[in-house]
């Protein structure tokens, strides 16, 4: 039979060759890191940018109250967008222009408005999750999709208010510039109020080119509510 000693000397080998390989699994083990939350607004709008707001939440300082920014009304909107600019880990809000999104479809100026939102935060997210059902083509972080993420993901819900509040905020500008437009009302989206201002005073320079109605009042395709009957 081994002896005590043999037997203890033959257990600290065993427990020194176990710890390299208990530390290396460590290692290997992914940790959790930092989460960014991606929405916009403004993509269905006849003028103005489309605008995108990333967003990485502090999990120590909670924000109540989050939630999609159409389900709140704009005071709750503007409360909650000046306690995620002060709580959240960083934030970033950013834009496609209204020629960009003429030069590309609204569809790739919106995933251009969110890649720059992302490029723009101070921190680097270990993972990007966006609202709706495609991520921006490009990122340098992994990022998935999440079919009504808004209501779903705090830091998602967090990042449509700062979307929301932004591009609400260049909708009172522009109609500073052109009140005869009414975009303080109708913030830009084709309601009957906006398309008979179209048809009244034209279209503005932040009218996007692109979309049928702002052809139609340019001229530039008929008008399809003027038929002519045989």
């Amino acid at each position: 039979m081994p002896s005590p000693k043999s037997s203890k000397r033959a257990e600290s080998t065993l427990a020194a060759r176990a710890e390299p390989a208990q530390l290396d699994l460590l290692a290997i083990t992914p940790a959790v890191g930092l989460l960014a939350g991606v929405d916009e607004a403004g993509r269905g709008p006849l003028a103005g940018p489309v605008v995108a707001a990333a967003v990485i939440l502090d999990e120590l300082q909670p924000i109540a109250g989050l939630a999609d920014s159409k389900k709140l009304t704009a005071r709750a909107r503007e409360r909650l967008y000046d306690e995620i600019r002060a709580k959240a880990l960083c934030c970033c809000v950013a834009e496609a222009s209204v020629e960009e999104i003429d030069q590309l479809n609204i569809l790739h100026a919106t995933m251009l408005a969110m890649k720059r939102a992302v490029d723009g935060l101070r921190l680097k997210p270990a993972l990007v999750q966006v609202d709706g059902n495609r991520v921006p083509p490009h990122l340098n972080v992994p990022a998935e999709a999440i079919v009504k993420g808004d209501a779903k993901v705090q830091a998602i819900s967090a990042a449509s208010i700062l979307a929301k509040v932004h591009r609400d905020r260049l909708c009172e500008q522009l109609h500073e510039a052109y009140p005869q437009h009414g975009f303080l009302s109708h913030k830009g989206y084709p309601t009957a109020e906006h398309l008979a201002a179209l048809r009244l005073h034209g279209a503005t320079p932040s009218h996007r080119r692109s979309f049928g109605p702002v052809k139609v009042a340019l001229g530039l395709i008929p008008d399809p509510s003027l038929v002519i009957g045989r």
